[in-house]
């Protein structure tokens, strides 16, 4: 006669039939990836069907339609967010491939100093705004770094050390989504009026719109040497992404050092900003061909739209709505202070 099983030695042989063969993290891994790939397809056919729309916009907006229509798979959601962290920074560093120190330094002493202090100004504007609007310090500093550096490429590499979450980014992406836009309308509009030079309203648009194709588009208007210098201009504020992001840390492991033994510190300079400067003077060596450039920019894309996607997948649309209004607000007082702050800049040290 066999002796009856005992209750523990069923369980434990019925979870080794049902269990599956593969390794443990191997399907979370396989339904994160794609994900984000499915994200990512769907933002780039997404930019090609409204072009005035960047990736990363598309990215954001698809990731937030997608969770809060229950469309994403529940296998793999805490891999999920480890992938789109990875992928943020990974997009960041290759971000550095877009500008070089040669450029920058070609558009002389008086244009470098007036970027680096409208940036610096907008800024310190945004947070102290955000902070009497009572927004919070991580969505007031994602929203002034969106507005006065690089728009969501800036918000995502500000992410981790703002100490914000998904939310904070999407918010601050938004804002500069709408404010970017309705400048590359207005900028073509006021041109004539102000009475600018092409030199004059190529180093405004650089100096004051939001994203990088939000400037091309901006500029276009006025003509290709117009284009040529706001790129440039935009592109020597993506390179002070770097400094702001690692003072910032500096800042923040500062008021930490007091806190209790065992809290852990955010690092002096994050890993991810060595990155990007070394991607900066490999751009500047030239020894990069530009076959090899364009494919690192479509990387570079690829991992941030895919990380977009991702923050916007973690998104609950309820408490991004809450407190909308004062976040308009404070967007809309950034956008207009680094309009004119440009501006005035502009008409004093541009010849016209």
């Amino acid at each position: 006669m066999v002796p009856p099983a005992r209750p523990g030695a069923v369980a434990v042989v019925t979870a080794g039939l049902l269990a599956p063969a593969a390794h443990p993290r191997r399907t979370p891994a396989l339904a994160s990836t794609l994900t984000l790939a499915a994200g990512l397809g769907g933002a780039v056919l997404g930019h090609l069907l409204v072009p005035q729309i960047g990736v990363l916009t598309w990215a954001v907006a698809l990731g937030v339609a997608a969770a809060n229509l229950n469309l994403l798979p529940r296998t793999g959601r805490a891999e999920l967010g480890r992938t789109t962290k990875k992928l943020l920074r990974t997009g960041v560093v290759l971000l550095g491939c877009s500008v070089s120190f040669a450029a920058v330094a070609a558009l002389g002493a008086p244009v470098v100093a007036l970027v680096a202090a409208t940036l610096v100004g907008t800024l310190l504007c945004t947070a102290w705004l955000g902070r009497r609007l009572r927004l919070g310090a991580a969505r007031s500093l994602l929203l002034g770094t969106g507005v006065a550096v690089c728009g969501a490429s800036a918000i995502a590499a500000m992410e981790a050390t703002a100490g914000g979450d998904e939310e904070d980014v999407t918010a601050a992406v938004a804002m500069v989504t709408l404010f970017g836009t309705l400048a590359l309308i207005a900028f073509p509009l006021l041109r004539e009026p102000l009475g600018l030079s092409e030199a004059q309203f190529g180093v405004w648009t650089g100096a004051a719109v939001h994203e990088v194709g939000q400037v091309v588009a901006a500029a276009g208007p006025a003509g290709a040497a117009a284009v040529a210098i706001a790129v440039v201009v935009k592109l020597t504020r993506v390179l002070l992404l770097a400094p702001v992001v690692a003072t910032v840390s500096a800042l923040r492991r500062l008021r930490s050092s007091g806190a209790a033994t065992g809290t852990r510190r955010p690092p002096l300079v994050p890993l991810f900003v060595l990155g990007f400067l070394g991607c900066v003077a490999l751009r500047s060596s030239g020894l990069l061909p530009p076959a090899a450039l364009s494919w690192i920019g479509h990387l570079q894309v690829a991992a941030l739209g895919a990380a977009m996607f991702g923050m916007g997948a973690a998104v609950h649309l309820a408490s991004l709505l809450r407190g909308s209004g004062r976040l308009l607000a404070a967007a809309l007082v950034s956008t207009l202070f680094i309009t004119g702050v440009a501006l005035v800049g502009v008409l004093h040290l541009v010849p016209g």
